[in-house]
């Protein structure tokens, strides 16, 4: 019988949600040393960090991924500029992005301004700064995940993402996680987490 095997990892910037390698760019076989049927669970950008789920349990992906199954996944967002009230409101009724070349508004979300995160690790390369232009930090909470959705959402209301880094997904956290570093779990805790019967 299949032992179904099931981790946390926290993605780096400028790896690829995938084992293999493509244009140029190192994939998660550089990074990790695990059962060959594992495999991630959705993805995250090249260029975005934080909490990706590996498994070998199919019907976990299935549970995860179709749109009918709304799951809270959050993200921490460093921008360009300090958003204010009204630029809040706007990301939380939803905004109009583009996505496939067709316009289409995001569905209602959670949003926050929050104060400079003190536990990050630092990203390497670092974010460009400018002296002239002033940063600040978003929580996003979205139950769906288009391509490029935050980037997009944040660009919309005119605050461009400086860097993007995936907390949770549900209740299932990057807790003490460093890039590169793989947690596991068991089956029950990890479904559990995840909010799925």
């Amino acid at each position: 019988m299949k032992k179904f095997k099931y981790y946390t990892f926290y993605k780096p910037f400028g790896i690829l949600s995938q084992f293999s390698d493509a244009d140029g760019h190192k994939g998660l076989g550089n990074l990790l040393d695990i059962e060959k049927d594992i495999y991630p669970i959705g993805r995250l950008d090249r260029d975005s960090e934080g909490l990706l789920l590996l498994t070998n349990d199919q019907k976990l992906n299935h549970k995860l991924l179709n749109p009918r199954f709304e799951h809270w996944r959050t993200y921490l967002v460093q921008v360009e500029g300090i958003p204010e009230y009204e630029h809040i409101q706007q990301l939380e009724q939803g905004v109009m992005i583009r996505i496939n070349k067709k316009d289409y508004k995001t569905k209602p979300c959670k949003a926050l301004a929050i104060p400079t995160p003190n536990d990050l690790p630092e990203r390497n390369p670092p974010i460009r700064y400018r002296k002239t232009v002033p940063t600040s930090w978003l929580q996003l909470s979205l139950t769906e995940g288009k391509n490029r959705q935050v980037r997009k959402m944040t660009a919309q209301i005119g605050f461009p993402t400086l860097r993007l880094i995936r907390s949770s997904i549900e209740q299932l956290h990057l807790q003490k996680l460093m890039p590169g570093e793989l947690q596991e779990f068991n089956k029950a805790n990890f479904y559990k987490l995840l909010a799925i019967a």
